[in-house]
């Protein structure tokens, strides 16, 4: 989060500690030291593990089913990781350090420009984010993968999937309360590819139902406009990631015939013939609130017409995720691509590798019409479940392995099983129906 890693340590911080650990940082850079790689048994590495106190990798190694461990040295510290590091410290000039209670966070250049440090932007919504994900973690007593693994090979699968999906529920429960108790109307819903907003919003609607509140969903994919009018990208693509894609005019005119209690003719978008078709008629009554979906629902453009009072804007993610161990993250991107690799390319025909191919682009349109309006949602939701890997691994490892050596698409395939091969296979016959997760493996009794 704000343009960097939240890191903390087993002990309180204070800010001259912070700036006493990037002074050394920068001195072991500038000491050019290398970074030592080789091959240990798995036994030797959980010995070694052992005596450095580093107990998060002994209880991985022991749950995992691999017999060699690729290990790096640097000075007196050995550790493993899940993307190898640089063979020398000189190669990691540019960082900073930013004190952020109890821990810091590491602010590195972006992967869109390597050569630059990006401004460091407090998130205080998504720090909260992280803390009640520490507190569920807390709850299912489960922090990294080989408490997840171990878990699983005691046959307490079941029970996890179960809690996971019941703190679910609780915040979407919360959050449709929050909705009714401030008597907003047009509840706005956005979040990057792959996050599940298409059930949370369903999900949503049930909740607000229960409180006696009538849903209008209304997707802004159904105000795209004509294929002919839409803009195109630097490659001369249509362009449906950016605003201009969208008929705001059209959108903000029905919205405010919606809250006068007009009725509307709703459009639907037909994305084979690039138009807009005719669609249901919509009357709203008094006790009606309407949620809009899309990628764009956080930027006040959007909706510039819509009075603000009267609106809620909710960002949904995978904000926050298990790590592989104290010092391996599972990036949360990650997380959503090998959702989209399911999705694609069982229910939409996709090649595994047009779906590799086209991430960096999508991640594009993300950096630029998502993420900058994030800090400005009302609420966020998590939509991470901790043990969704170990679902999706039976669905993504043999699409993946169809990837052959030749192929652009290889190092990428090859680093996704080797991610896979942390986990225990979990089956999804105990996943429920209205689970986000659903929504990608299929089984799902929602209709999209």
């Amino acid at each position: 989060m704000s343009k960097g890693f939240y890191c903390t340590l087993e002990r309180q911080l204070k800010a001259t500690g912070v700036k006493d650990i990037e002074n050394q940082m920068k001195r072991i850079i500038k000491e050019e030291l290398p970074i030592q790689r080789a091959n240990f048994p798995k036994k030797k590495a959980i010995y070694l593990f052992r005596n450095l106190n580093q107990l998060d990798k002994v209880r991985l190694l022991k749950n995992i089913r691999k017999q060699t461990v690729t290990m790096y040295s640097l000075l007196d510290l050995y550790d493993m990781y899940a993307i190898p590091p640089f063979e020398s410290t000189a190669q990691t000039p540019l960082f900073y350090l930013k004190y952020f209670a109890p821990g810091f966070i590491m602010v590195f250049p972006h992967w869109q420009d390597l050569s630059a440090l990006p401004e460091f932007r407090p998130q205080p919504k998504l720090a909260r984010i992280f803390n009640e994900y520490v507190e569920w973690a807390r709850i299912l007593g489960i922090d990294n993968v080989g408490a997840l693994n171990q878990a699983i090979k005691e046959g307490n699968g079941s029970e996890i999937i179960k809690v996971v999906e019941a703190l679910h529920e609780k915040k979407i429960a919360y959050i449709a309360d929050r909705v009714v108790r401030e008597k907003s109307k047009i509840i706005l819903i956005a979040g990057p590819s792959s996050a599940g907003k298409t059930t949370f919003t369903k999900r949503l609607a049930i909740q607000l139902i229960v409180n006696g509140v009538k849903p209008l969903v209304i997707s802004t994919d159904d105000y795209f406009l004509p294929h002919s009018k839409t803009p195109k990208d630097e490659s001369g693509s249509l362009d449906f990631e950016t605003i201009g894609a969208v008929d705001v005019q059209l959108l903000n005119d029905h919205l405010l015939r919606i809250i006068k209690g007009k009725e509307v003719q709703m459009p639907k978008f037909n994305f084979l013939t690039g138009r807009r078709n005719k669609g249901q008629n919509v009357a709203a009554t008094n006790d009606y609130v309407v949620l809009l979906e899309g990628i764009h629902c956080l930027n006040n453009a959007l909706t510039r017409r819509i009075p603000k009072s009267l609106k809620f804007r909710i960002y949904i993610s995978s904000l926050t995720q298990l790590n592989i161990d104290d010092h391996n993250r599972i990036s949360t991107t990650d997380t959503r691509m090998i959702r989209r690799i399911a999705r694609d390319t069982y229910f939409r025909g996709y090649r595994v590798q047009r779906v590799l191919r086209i991430w960096g682009s999508v991640r594009r349109g993300e950096e630029q019409n998502i993420y900058p309006f994030q800090e400005e949602a009302d609420e966020m939701f998590n939509s991470a479940l901790i043990y969704e890997p170990a679902v999706l691994k039976r669905f993504c490892v043999p699409i993946i392995k169809r990837i052959r050596k030749e192929s652009a698409e290889y190092v990428e395939a090859k680093r996704l099983l080797d991610f896979f091969n942390l986990f225990y296979d979990l089956a999804d016959r105990d996943v429920p129906s209205n689970s986000i997760l659903r929504e990608f493996i299929g089984g799902s009794s929602f209709l999209y």
